[in-house]
């Protein structure tokens, strides 16, 4: 990012611009608005960073962010210990939580294959997954990585892994979105939804 101010003010843009999705016009937005803020906010904002940071770690039974050395989610006794959801990050936990559809635990990966990045199978925790797997109380695993190509890559190679495990591996229905129009739909996305066609006869 080019010069535009200088000292502490075109640090901080620098800053905002090292964020993801943050391009310099944001960045720019961003840094003035905290100059304009209260002292307080900018106060309680710094002190929200530093303290996760400090506090925040991964839980170390499924990988999940927790404050603990497990998350809420590990520690619950109602939740469903037969059922074991494989995502690719934290976030996807609070995105399949919100549905209220899922009772059983969870495996956060720390990401997907991506071999253009560099990321290959190591990389992630699937060798923290197969001792979860190979427990025998988990009789199913779901995978519910993401549908782009990296998602799939991890999927397929996952569905190979857990094969011989002796558990029913399921992955996520996918496929045309509600209120969709066919003629925008991807190659994948249609396949996918040819694929998980359901009678209704």
């Amino acid at each position: 990012m080019s010069m535009l101010y200088e000292g502490a003010l075109q640090d901080l843009v620098e800053e905002f611009g090292k964020l993801p999705g943050i391009g310099p016009k944001s960045a720019q937005r961003l840094a003035f608005h905290v100059l304009q803020s209260p002292s307080e906010d900018v106060e309680a904002l710094s002190s929200a960073l530093t303290e996760v940071k400090k506090r925040v770690r991964f839980c170390e039974t499924c990988g999940n962010v927790s404050e603990d050395t497990q998350c809420v989610i590990c520690k619950d006794p109602r939740r469903d210990q037969t059922l074991i959801c494989v995502v690719e990050e934290p976030k996807d936990v609070v995105a399949i939580e919100r549905t209220r559809e899922f009772r059983g635990l969870y495996h956060v990966l720390g990401g997907s294959i991506d071999p253009m990045a560099g990321v290959g199978p190591d990389d992630l925790r699937i060798k923290e997954l197969l001792p979860r797997l190979q427990s025998g109380e988990v009789t199913e695993c779901v995978i519910a990585t993401d549908p782009n190509l990296e998602g799939e890559a991890t999927a397929t190679y996952l569905v190979r892994l857990l094969s011989s495990v002796g558990i029913t591996v399921s992955r996520l229905a996918s496929g045309l979105p509600v209120g969709g129009d066919l003629e925008y739909a991807d190659e994948v996305t249609l396949g996918r939804a040819f694929e998980g066609r359901r009678s209704v006869t």
